[in-house]
């Protein structure tokens, strides 16, 4: 009978540990974390209110839930910085893990996107991919730097926001996912490429694959018009007749010509 009633406790014991989920740790003492070549620089709760704006895509309207935000800066190279965020709920968790992609080659934490996975009940985290703005000008002479933006920020975001995650939930996420658009959809398919251990699934969406293919395309447009020598008034007349004539060929009127193959349009009519 004793040998019964002591099982029945086991029982009810692993019962109550699986279905209640592990206490997170005070978000501020996150702050004291160590990991490798990293610094955490803040550690802040944050109560429950309306999303803010920002940089980036997945915008989301609906009010967040309290959470947990740190911000790290990370330093696998001498020429590195590498700037994170994390966010995690601070209740409801669903015991998952979403890293957010970027958009060009856009150098900023996508907070919109941390907003939309919050919302859902993931602890996500964000890179503003080792550098800052939206151009390729940090690159030149900085190879380091073009590396962190091809592969390694993301890699390293993906290592250590799952090392905060489970400092804060007490254990680690049962899933991870990417989820990116254009430049975050290659950031999607070079994860899986390089590190298919970083997460469980990636949603790649539009990705911004052929880069060589569409900088050199970048170069003859700009051969062409160079070639031509017309001023932007001019360019903008043409556009306008082109639209005027073939935007509808889709069957739809929305400033876009869908397939240029099929505008019969003689700049001529123009000149």
């Amino acid at each position: 009978m004793k040998t019964r009633h002591t099982l029945l406790f086991v029982l009810l014991a692993v019962l109550v540990i699986a279905v209640v989920p592990a206490m997170a740790a005070p978000c501020e003492s996150l702050s004291t974390l160590k990991l490798a070549n990293t610094t955490i620089t803040s550690a802040q709760s944050i109560p429950a209110g309306p999303a803010a704006g920002g940089g980036g895509r997945g915008g989301a309207a609906a009010p967040l839930p309290a959470y947990c935000r740190v911000q790290a800066t990370i330093a696998p190279t001498s020429d590195s910085v590498i700037k994170v965020e994390v966010w995690m709920p601070a209740a409801g968790w669903n015991g998952k893990f979403q890293g957010v992609g970027n958009g060009a080659w856009l150098g900023s934490i996508t907070t919109n996107a941390l907003a939309t996975a919050i919302q859902r009940g993931y602890a996500a985290a964000s890179t503003d991919t080792g550098h800052e703005g939206s151009s390729a000008s940090f690159a030149l002479g900085h190879p380091e730097k073009l590396i962190d933006y091809g592969y390694r920020a993301v890699h390293e975001m993906t290592e250590k926001g799952k090392a905060i995650t489970a400092a804060f939930y007490d254990r680690g996420p049962q899933y991870s996912y990417f989820v990116g658009c254009s430049a975050g959809g290659k950031q999607a398919l070079k994860e899986a490429q390089m590190f298919p251990a970083d997460y469980d699934g990636v949603v790649a969406g539009s990705p911004g694959a052929n880069w060589s293919g569409r900088a050199l395309l970048s170069v003859w447009v700009g051969q062409a018009q160079a070639e031509n020598n017309l001023p932007r008034a001019k360019w903008d007349v043409l556009n306008t007749a082109a639209l005027a004539a073939c935007d509808a060929t889709d069957g739809v009127t929305d400033g876009v010509i869908e397939n240029p193959l099929q505008c019969k349009f003689d700049p001529q009519v123009v000149q």
